[in-house]
């Protein structure tokens, strides 16, 4: 039997489009639609200079509007029904399977049921027969295995890093242990190995530590990374918080590349708290969407702001590093790279 190449692309592989799903009033977006929205039309502008962009809403000729009403086929609009925005996580995975572009359908239950996610867990499928993906791409139906893709990076190469806290969290896969389940993403994903973080504890989120609100790949050897000490810390975090983190820097500091060397490590500033209703925000400037050119970096109307534009764009020097103030996205305890999914192409 013919042994088949797998491969999961890292994010600064070449993209087709992004995909978003666009915020509406029955979402948990209903009390700061307008400020939201427009969050969204800013990221969707920046995305369509560089690359076309896939949208799921619920009102297609007004979203288009409020885009890009002159963006011609660039604009991809699909109109179906969504419990919430958070493309990431339940949107399509892509491999490449013997060099063709596969999309894995994981399953999706709301970071271990802990809000609605019925309409979300379809959409993929849905997506899939309106010809949204069009005919070129293979499907894999893996809805058996719950996983998110803020849960993973991939360097392109055989590494995945992610967080024992999230895959290894009891309502994600009950009964599989650590063991079967790194095997079941060697085996999906073509990997040689995976690399877990065991300190993933980032106050105010809710996906039991998501890898990229705290470290990401930019290259093969580059990590950029949630820091507690660069350049200094405000007060207002927790000590658990800045534990856990100076814990992390020590753990990426132990990963070795796969050909033996340290990774380079770049520090990100961990921004000043923030906080809406009385409640810590996970914001973070790890949460970053790379593009075609480009990285999307969030930002939250802070002197700090700067700092991370400056780190982010050591990490990625041939990319113009575009800030967006997503204050709105993080009221919901996510961030820029929660609410998109780029496709490869």
């Amino acid at each position: 039997m013919k042994h088949r190449q797998i491969i999961l692309p890292p994010e600064w592989a070449k993209q087709a489009f992004v995909q978003l799903t666009w915020p509406h009033k029955d979402s948990d977006w209903a009390d700061n639609l307008e400020e939201v929205e427009a969050c969204y039309i800013e990221i969707a502008r920046h995305i369509l200079r560089y690359e076309p962009l896939l949208v799921v809403c619920s009102h297609p000729n007004s979203v288009r509007a409020k885009i890009a009403p002159q963006s011609g086929q660039k604009l991809f609009l699909y109109e179906l029904p969504c419990n919430d925005t958070w493309t990431r996580d339940f949107g399509p995975i892509s491999v490449y399977v013997d060099g063709k572009v596969c999309i894995y359908d994981f399953g999706f239950n709301a970071w271990g049921g802990k809000f609605a996610f019925d309409l979300d867990n379809k959409l993929t499928a849905k997506l899939l027969e309106a010809g949204a993906f069009g005919p070129d791409r293979l499907y894999s139906d893996r809805k058996n295995f719950v996983l998110e893709g803020g849960s993973i990076e991939s360097d392109g190469a055989g590494s995945l890093l992610t967080t024992s806290e999230c895959l290894l969290s009891p309502t994600r896969n009950p009964g599989m242990n650590r063991d079967e389940i790194e095997l079941y993403l060697k085996q999906a994903f073509g990997l040689q190995r995976v690399l877990w973080i065991e300190n993933a504890y980032l106050q105010g989120d809710d996906t039991d530590g998501h890898i990229d609100m705290l470290a990401r790949f930019c290259n093969p050897d580059t990590i950029a990374y949630v820091s507690a000490g660069f350049p200094q810390t405000a007060g207002g975090h927790e000590p658990k918080q800045l534990e856990s983190l100076r814990a992390m820097e020590g753990e990426l500091k132990s990963f070795r590349t796969l050909s033996g060397q340290s990774y380079r490590l770049i520090p990100l500033p961990l921004p000043d708290v923030v906080r809406y209703k009385n409640e810590v925000l996970p914001a973070s400037y790890a949460n970053f969407l790379i593009i075609n050119g480009a990285v999307l970096l969030p930002v939250y109307g802070q002197e700090k702001d700067q700092q991370a534009v400056k780190q982010l764009a050591k990490a990625f020097p041939d990319r113009e590093i575009i800030p967006v103030n997503c204050l709105a996205l993080i009221k919901q305890h996510g961030s820029l790279h929660c609410i998109s999914m780029q496709h490869p192409v």
